[in-house]
């Protein structure tokens, strides 16, 4: 295959070039390359080894993403699938999906000969070229499936007007031109096919353990269901285990996919079900029907989660997940995502998730712990803030009393909100300082969460304390969010995945009730508006009633920043170590 090396990204400092020459320099080559190089070029598909991670564009599947990431020279290497190329497409990244401040690639054509650029777009969608070229163009290849773009776009460029790509969530965005267009700037983005595509770029280079020889497989899949001919669709289905199931380690899990609907299965999680209960019933339907049995709500505990994106995942070698054996439930519930924006009728899908696990149990069961906030309606955030933060504990009293002397090891994390949540970190502190960061999504999505294999495993030592930090856009709410279970109250919360288990399940904080009483005693003081403190009122309905103010959201902020909180130090049996009221670290 043919490349060439455009004006591309180079070292900082960046040399600085006037835009004309940087244009007509750029598009003499890219236009002279492209015309002859895609017209002549046939052949095979580019190897699929070569691009390990892979993601559908749109729905119909007309563009699929496939990426290598490498970390010694800083560059994440593109390779789109156009199946019907028209007239050009757009493709590019932006700070949650706007197609407004985007950094694009772009390729059009006149109707006589095409281009390729790196552009960027304004706050009002008006596309610009751009002065510094970081998107560079290796090579074209028609193949009977489609044209094969291949591209390299450095992390972190010198250019202002470039998307940093980081570890976490990036939002791609993507745009399809059905006519010839004579310019960049003759482009309407707002008159176009569009859309966009959620993924983790900056995939750890992760070592692929030894897999042992009795490893055995068990496919949780939903038969044959009819996906729902509306956008949005959570399916569940209740699977069951062989009676008497002994005790096992999963030690890997990956997707299964229907094939024709790699599009429509937007993310996937299996669930153990609560041990208390003797059984559970069958049910295969929507998770919100009013048919749904209420005893599926006690299936809970996490055992798989993918994303589209998402490859398989792997525990390390001396770990495993225990599954089976006494005291472990035997039923599991299997949830899928569908997402199915153009209402596609009579699709059939038998998807879910692969477990590999042995009976060759491991050196380490391993665990999962929630870290964060407590479900509970004392943390809130007001109306209208575009950037409110909250952060729970586990403090250095819980680790030290719950953890062994040796630590544990956090090898994965799934972040977790709801829809207001916007960006998440958990960070590990020693002796008062902050040490590593455990895990960091600052363009984090709700509609896209994954279970995320660390870069590097993080070790956690009795003492040490794990701070996770959640903040939060309510510019489109008229009233506070306050914390809770339903889909418009919050949670911040981290579900770290380690080994050795230990009896410590969930570590997490809220600040003291009796201080949030005194807050609404201040605000009562100090507005005309009466907040009612009585003990027959919720404290929802007391943030409901409070005036949104500037005094009253500062002082709420202080409140949350300093005033000491409650600390659930908990056991997997709900029985709290010792551990309550603490100063905030």
């Amino acid at each position: 295959l043919p490349s060439m090396q455009t004006s591309g990204s180079k070292p900082c400092p960046c040399p600085s070039f006037k835009l004309r020459e940087v244009a007509s320099m750029y598009f003499t080559m890219i236009a002279v390359f492209l015309v002859i190089l895609v017209v002549a070029l046939q052949g095979s598909a580019p190897r699929g080894s070569d691009f390990p991670y892979k993601v559908p564009l749109d729905p119909q599947g007309l563009l699929e993403l496939s990426w290598n990431v490498s970390y010694p020279e800083q560059a994440v290497h593109f390779q789109l699938l156009i199946r019907d190329l028209q007239f050009g497409l757009l493709f590019g990244m932006s700070d949650r999906g706007e197609f407004e401040n985007a950094d694009l690639a772009v390729l059009w054509s006149d109707g006589h000969n095409s281009y390729f650029g790196d552009a960027w777009s304004d706050a009002k969608g008006q596309l610009h070229m751009d002065s510094q070229q970081d998107y560079q163009l290796l090579g074209a290849q028609r193949a009977p499936e489609g044209l094969y773009l291949l591209f390299r776009r450095a992390f972190s460029t010198c250019d202002p007007k470039d998307y940093l790509i980081e570890d976490g969530t990036v939002h791609l965005i993507y745009g399809i031109l059905e006519k010839p267009v004579q310019s960049l700037q003759a482009i309407n983005i707002s008159a176009i096919h569009r859309g966009l595509q959620r993924v983790q770029l900056l995939k750890p280079n992760i070592t692929i353990p030894e897999l042992p020889s009795d490893m055995k497989t068990m496919e949780i899949v939903a038969p044959d269901v009819v996906i729902p001919s509306q956008e949005t669709t959570y399916w569940c289905y209740m699977a069951e285990l062989p009676d008497g199931f002994p005790k096992h380690h999963i030690i890997m899990y990956e997707p299964v996919i229907t094939a024709g609907n790699e599009a429509l299965v937007h993310h996937m999680e299996v669930f153990q079900c609560a041990a208390e209960f003797d059984s559970f019933p069958h049910y295969n339907g929507p998770c919100d029907s009013k048919m749904k049995p209420d005893r599926l709500n006690y299936c809970r505990h996490v055992l798989a989660a993918w994303a589209m994106g998402a490859q398989a995942f792997y525990y390390p070698e001396e770990a495993g997940l225990a599954f089976g054996g006494p005291g472990s439930s035997r039923y599991l519930r299997l949830e899928i995502h569908y997402h199915n924006p153009l209402v596609f009728k009579g699709r059939h899908d038998s998807s879910g998730i692969r477990l590999y696990y042995t009976a060759t149990l491991r050196r380490y069961d391993a665990g999962i712990m929630e870290l964060g906030l407590v479900y509970t309606p004392v943390m809130a955030i007001p109306p209208g803030e575009d950037a409110f933060i909250l952060t729970g504990y586990c403090t250095d009293k819980c680790t030290q009393l719950a953890l062994p002397a040796a630590g544990i090891r956090i090898f994965a994390s799934q972040l977790h909100t709801h829809l207001a949540g916007r960006k998440v970190v958990t960070v590990l502190s020693r002796d008062g300082r902050e040490r590593k960061v455990v895990n960091a999504d600052g363009h984090y999505s709700p509609h896209f969460q994954e279970i995320r294999m660390l870069k590097e495993v993080v070790a956690v030592l009795p003492g040490d304390e794990l701070i996770t930090t959640c903040t939060y856009n309510t510019e489109d709410r008229s009233r506070a969010t306050v914390g809770g279970f339903g889909i418009l109250e919050e949670m911040c919360v981290n579900y770290v995945h380690y080994y050795p288990q230990t009896q410590l399940e969930l570590c997490k904080s809220a600040v003291d009730p009796g201080y949030l009483h005194r807050y609404f005693n201040l605000v009562n003081r100090f507005n005309d508006e009466e907040v009612c403190t009585c003990p027959q009122v919720s404290i929802p309905q007391q943030f409901f009633s409070v005036p949104w103010n500037t005094f009253n959201r500062d002082v709420l902020k202080s409140l949350y920043g300093f005033a000491p909180i409650s600390m659930h130090c908990n056991k997997s049996s709900a029985v709290r170590f010792p551990v309550r009221i603490a100063s905030q670290p």
